[in-house]
């Protein structure tokens, strides 16, 4: 096999950016039914084919997308080259079914690549194996020589890609497994798209690039949909997750379920605590530009980091099993821990973790914070404003002058006979304060207490 560079080096600018904008956009984003749109309504070729000639993306559509993705504090972004309509966005010897053959040149591929090096982005390019033009697919059996065109494709449009855009960072394929009519599925697809074969060529084309496990072999990085799911320490992931109902990767305007500002927050903490990435989804209109209900939560998302970006960017994976606790999430670079409270409290007890950190204090702001020692071998952080600072998370900083650890428990009950026994010890009427125990009561915010939450 052609040899890539060592993982450690292609990987490195993923291991810091932890949040990209996934792009789907193509002849699909004309019916605004989702990218799915022609299988599930088994439109025929010929007449989807027409659509071609409705596409009109607005002449700063990319400028959009990617001026959003930088306000969102997102570091790459992952286009849609080809899904599984066959459309092309950019220029192809196999066929004219492409953006530039019916817009007079426009290559938005190219305007995409040359924009995100324009802004320091990372480019990654998406590419549907699956291509409803080709029986092969369904029922390659029935239909070998269509299988091979489809494969034939496959590999020819990714040379392509990798041969006239310059250095690319992802290849982001999809669409490996021949499942759509629930029949036939190939027990092998690697060997279905000669991905090996396929995945030698890459390599020697761009020795630097990053692949996805979704060419039937696992490839350089996994990719979770709709979950943020870590994968083994070492190995790059990224969470793909839409804004809006989970069918909806293209355009879509009445998709119900968006998710909240702090949901999606706390699915990028949770990413960023286990080491991984969080890839954003946005559906652009027909002409390209940003529905309002993808855009504002994108720029809210963004307001939030320019704060506490500080705990995201570059973060390193905590413990594991220790990337949630009950009051919010973790996450670490070198001696120093972030804690993101997605639950605030005027005292966040830390246990099971040691040593002392030397500092404390509020990320945002950087407002000091008091340490003591707490239960379970562990401590308590106090000297928090009554109601919480900053919405929909505040940030702690914990600072260490060396390695933090987790304290692990060999007898998981061990604390509640500790309780028993020092009970028993000073009699049964003994009563246990709330603040004996490293709590304060917390008097939740109401109208009449003057208090207004900032941002969101």
């Amino acid at each position: 096999m052609n040899a890539p560079l060592p993982y450690s080096e292609r990987s490195a600018w993923f291991h810091e950016a932890r949040f990209g904008m996934f792009i789907h956009y193509g002849l699909y984003s004309l019916l605004g039914r989702g990218e799915w749109v022609q299988w599930q309504e088994r439109i025929p070729a010929e007449d989807y084919a027409k659509l071609a000639h409705e596409i009109h993306p607005a002449e700063d559509c990319v400028d959009q997308w990617l001026d959003l993705a930088l306000d969102a504090g997102m570091k790459y972004a992952v286009l849609t080259t080809k899904h599984l309509e066959g459309f092309c966005l950019f220029n192809s010897s196999l066929g004219d079914f492409t953006l530039p053959a019916v817009a007079n040149g426009r290559d938005l591929v190219r305007e995409f690549v040359d924009g995100c090096r324009a802004r320091n982005l990372k480019v990654g390019l998406y590419y549907c194996n699956a291509d409803l033009r080709f029986p092969g697919y369904f029922e390659p059996e029935r239909y070998p020589e269509s299988r091979e065109d489809l494969v034939h494709t496959l590999h020819h449009h990714t040379r392509e890609l990798l041969t006239n855009y310059g250095p690319i960072d992802m290849l982001w394929f999809d669409g490996c497994f021949v499942d759509l009519g629930g029949k036939n599925d190939v027990a092998d697809p690697a060997a279905f798209w000669r991905s090996q074969e396929l995945l030698e060529e890459i390599y020697r084309l761009q020795p630097h690039i990053l692949v996805n496990n979704r060419l039937g072999i696992d490839a350089d990085l996994d990719t979770p949909e709709q979950h943020v799911t870590a994968s083994e320490p070492g190995r790059c992931w990224e969470s793909c997750m839409t804004i809006g109902d989970e069918e909806a990767w293209g355009w879509c305007p009445h998709a119900a379920n968006r998710k909240s500002v702090p949901e999606l927050l706390k699915n990028l903490m949770t990413a960023a605590g286990g080491e991984g990435n969080y890839l954003l989804n946005i559906g652009p209109r027909p002409d390209g530009s940003v529905e309002v209900y993808d855009e504002v939560p994108l720029l809210q998302m963004g307001e939030w980091l320019r704060a506490h970006g500080e705990a995201v960017y570059g973060s390193q994976r905590f413990f594991p099993g220790y990337t949630r606790h009950w009051q919010g999430g973790y996450t670490r670079k070198g001696n120093t821990v972030y804690i993101t409270l997605y639950r605030y409290s005027t005292e966040v007890p830390v246990p099971l973790l040691r040593p002392l950190p030397v500092k404390a204090s509020l990320l945002h702001n950087g407002q000091p914070l008091l340490i003591r020692e707490g239960f379970n071998q562990g401590f308590v952080i106090e000297g928090l404003p009554e109601y919480p600072p900053v919405e929909p998370y505040p940030v702690i900083k914990l600072e260490f002058d060396a390695p933090p650890d987790r304290i692990e428990v060999e007898d998981e009950a061990a604390w509640i006979e500790n309780a028993l026994n020092r009970r028993a010890s000073v009699g049964n009427e003994v009563s246990f304060p709330a603040e004996a125990c490293g709590f304060t009561p917390y008097l939740s915010p109401h109208p009449s207490n003057g208090y207004t939450p900032s941002l969101f």
